[in-house]
């Protein structure tokens, strides 16, 4: 009798978790339909709501044009670009903050550990110290974050060592030395140009982002996101720890170079892209746990909808809150800092 009560009431903890996660995830995605409709109406050219949705339906189903050319223009030239910006890149950095997250065991890792940030910084920065156009920067930022990555994992292999350990002190080795380069960078930059061009890349936006750059990157984010989504489960394995993974037939090897790499070609993507933006993939899996729990099978998806919608909403704030653009860091800053702090106080009360 005990193992039947047992039993019965297993299943309704189980009936009654899928019931909220569900409500959670139709809640985020309503968020995330509504924050991507009004980052096309919001701005120094004011549309409204019913009409951005009329342009956007009259593209896939013939309706009466009841909007002038210049309105269609804005929306397809110079928000709906930047706002697909926003959602796919908050998204991948997001996941990839949450995959490391459980990858290291640790929840103060970002997507950044292993210097992919910094090497797409260095790399962009050559780039723009050679003068070449905006494709270049972006190819240029791709490869600086695939080959410092590169470097970081290339070290606990000389050092034969699989150690986690060992690859966050590659990681911070590869770091020191991106820095350093980016210094000398720096310093035979011309000030006036191409050394303010490298400051305002390196702090992220999405302000000179058209369809034709989203492109580029849009399948290896698309591809990473959902490498990570199917693998969720094996995360959870994962984040026990090494042996027990082992010992639940999960190849502990395998799975972390698979995590990596898709983490590594989502981030670098997204800085290719946007530049370096900090804090989502640090704050946001965060946020997600809060709202849902640590199963990475419900994380995961919930990580990538706040990110998308995070990251709309910043950017959204970023072209309004001034007559220029901000840079998207300092937002993403503003509101990370104090969540990360509350964290910190949040964490202090449990343990007492």
């Amino acid at each position: 009798m005990p193992v039947f009560l047992y039993l019965n009431m297993k299943k309704t903890f189980q009936n009654k978790a899928k019931s909220v996660y569900g409500l959670v995830f139709l809640v985020l995605l309503l968020v995330l339909g509504f924050t991507f409709l009004v980052s096309l109406t919001v701005g120094r050219y004011g549309i409204s709501l019913l009409d951005s949705i009329k342009i956007l339906i009259s593209k896939i189903y013939p309706i009466a044009q009841t909007w002038d050319s210049t309105t269609e223009s804005v929306i397809f030239t110079l928000r709906l670009p930047r706002t697909l910006a926003a959602c796919v890149v908050g998204a991948a950095l997001a996941v990839s903050g949450s995959a490391y997250q459980s990858m290291f065991k640790n929840p103060m890792v970002s997507p950044d550990i292993l210097g992919v940030s910094s090497g797409a910084t260095v790399g962009a920065s050559l780039a723009i110290l050679f003068g070449l156009d905006s494709g270049w920067i972006q190819v240029f930022a791709f490869a600086g974050g695939i080959i410092a990555v590169g470097l970081t994992t290339s070290v606990p292999f000389i050092m034969r060592s699989q150690s986690i350990i060992m690859l966050v002190l590659a990681g911070i080795i590869v770091g020191g030395l991106m820095s350093s380069i980016m210094g000398i960078i720096k310093y035979v930059a011309e000030p006036t140009t191409a050394l303010a061009q490298m400051t305002y890349w390196a702090m992220g936006s999405f302000g000179k982002i058209y369809l034709e750059d989203l492109n580029t990157v849009l399948l290896p984010i698309l591809l990473s996101i959902a490498v990570l989504y199917l693998i969720r489960f094996q995360l959870n394995v994962l984040s026990l720890g090494d042996q027990e993974a082992k010992t639940l037939g999960v190849n502990v090897g395998r799975i972390r170079a698979i995590i990596i790499i898709a983490a590594t070609l989502a981030t670098a993507s997204a800085v290719s892209l946007a530049g370096t933006i900090g804090w989502v993939g640090l704050v946001i899996p965060h946020l997600a746990r809060i709202l849902i729990g640590s199963d990475n099978r419900i994380t995961i998806p919930v990580t990538i909808i706040l990110g998308s919608s995070f990251m709309i909403l910043v950017d959204t704030l970023a072209r309004t809150v001034t007559t220029q653009d901000l840079p998207i860091s300092i937002i993403t800053g503003l509101v990370g800092a104090p969540f990360f702090f509350f964290l910190l106080l949040r964490q202090r009360r449990g343990l007492q």
